[in-house]
């Protein structure tokens, strides 16, 4: 390992996979290393025989399961928007010949103890059983307001400014209720809790405008995902990475993140090898307190998430029977500070067996009894399959995961040690592309520039 590289990138997930296939588009010399022998990382997708072996150690997958292949089953689920931040990189790198993506035929909302679909449209908040009659005047108003509004015209601002004004006056003005306000703001504008309602109303209004753009351009919902699961995500970034020249090693242990007398960056420590490179890019489990120098603390803890996977035999009771699906409980409607997180997929994206559904329930943990927190989000999926998977003792709930979220405590510019944050609990990806975008500019010096094509989804 005599050569230098531009670049070495640490650990497989979504986040470094997107960065390293840019970076090498880029010119960059990269090279990629996992201490896993599979890519993704934290988001990858694993086979029942991968999923018993991390979950239930020595336990055998039960063979009414069915085929260990058939499986794919995301760690950290996440469905991506259809005219979001992802689907823009996806098609500016070319990244789509790899991929071919379902729509989710759902996006859901919990409110007063029932499912309910969310409305997008001016059309869809009159049906919706959402609201009473009069409410669905007001938040028809509010959605023709968003629809109307032209930076240029005055006359369709009505009086209202989305620079100056909080979300909180805006939706005081169309006086919509509290409930109203929870869909809006959790389960279309996707905020993770209410501190939102302070800010100036301009992001909220762009992230309506984003989800009814997704919602309009496939129909159903405005969700898109890839067959064969999340894990293909990563791979095909590292497939993009190889073409322009750079080098992939899995199953490879990384001993010591190497720097100068000035704490620099210098290379990478692999047992007696050390790689030479200029900068590193890497997730925070390559740089926890015990692998830093001197004892340097590089990484914070910032709370910790609740996953819990659950197969069912049955689509999720009250979403239409829809093969896959998305359910937001909004905070208020379960007395927490944060949403839960539900989503759903089947054998239609090639996940798991037929008459198998994955659902996947998370959450911002709160308290000292986690499995209990996403006691809300179980109790909307009806019978669970395997019969393990939940109970009411503390720590019965088997295929669970409660993972730190880390953030890094510098910005990488001064020692060039980039590190990217862990993957919250949001169940779409426009977190980790805003984190992509983040760690480009610092490590590049300049903003990611994305070109404008088109995404095909299967129908």
């Amino acid at each position: 390992m005599d050569e230098e590289y531009d670049v070495v990138v640490l650990g497989t997930g979504l986040t470094e996979c997107i960065l390293s296939g840019l970076l090498s588009v880029e010119g960059k010399k990269v090279l990629h290393m996992d201490r896993n022998d599979y890519y993704g990382g934290d988001s990858a997708s694993l086979n029942l025989t991968q999923l018993y072996r991390k979950f239930r150690p020595g336990q055998e997958p039960p063979t009414e399961l069915g085929r260990d292949r058939d499986y794919a089953v995301d760690l950290i689920p996440k469905f991506i928007i259809a005219s979001g931040e992802l689907t823009k990189i996806l098609v500016h790198t070319d990244v789509t010949r790899y991929l071919e993506f379902k729509q989710i035929a759902g996006s859901f909302v919990y409110r007063d103890g029932k499912i309910s679909k969310v409305p997008s449209t001016e059309m869809e908040a009159v049906r919706s059983p959402l609201m009473g009659l009069f409410e669905k005047r007001r938040a028809k108003g509010f959605f023709e307001f968003l629809q109307g509004w032209k930076e240029d015209d005055p006359a369709t601002h009505q009086g209202l400014n989305l620079d100056a004004d909080s979300m909180k006056k805006v939706y005081d003005y169309f006086k919509l209720e509290p409930g109203t306000r929870d869909f809006i703001g959790h389960a279309m504008a996707l905020y993770l809790d209410d501190s939102y309602v302070e800010k100036p109303a301009r992001e909220t209004y762009d992230r309506i405008i984003l989800y009814t753009s997704s919602m309009a351009r496939y129909g159903k919902s405005p969700y898109i995902y890839p067959l064969y699961g999340l894990g293909e995500l990563p791979q095909s970034f590292a497939r993009l990475s190889a073409i322009y020249g750079g080098t992939y090693m899995l199953d490879k242990k990384v001993d010591e993140i190497v720097t100068d007398a000035d704490g620099k960056f210098v290379g990478v420590r692999c047992g007696e090898e050390t790689v030479k490179a200029k900068q590193v890019i890497g997730d925070p489990s390559y740089f926890g307190a015990g692998d830093a120098e001197g004892g340097k603390l590089r990484v914070v803890e910032d709370g910790k998430v609740i996953r819990a996977i659950c197969f069912l035999k049955h689509p999720i009771p009250d979403t239409n029977d829809s093969d896959s699906a998305q359910i937001i409980i909004p905070q208020n409607q379960v007395n927490r500070k944060n949403d839960i997180y539900i989503a759903m997929v089947s054998a239609t994206h090639n996940v798991c067996a037929k008459d198998i559904y994955v659902a996947i329930v998370s959450t911002i943990v709160e308290t000292d009894r986690p499995e209990q927190e996403i006691a809300p989000g179980l109790a909307l999926l009806g019978a669970i399959h395997d019969k393990s998977c939940v109970g009411t003792e503390r720590n019965s709930i088997r295929f669970v995961q409660i993972t730190p979220l880390y953030t890094p405590v510098a910005s990488g510019e001064s020692d060039n040690i980039f590190i990217t944050r862990s993957y919250d609990a949001t169940s779409h990806f426009e977190t980790v592309v805003e984190e992509v975008q983040s760690v480009w500019k610092r490590v590049v010096g300049k903003p990611l520039e994305l070109k404008k094509r088109e995404v095909e989804v299967q129908e």
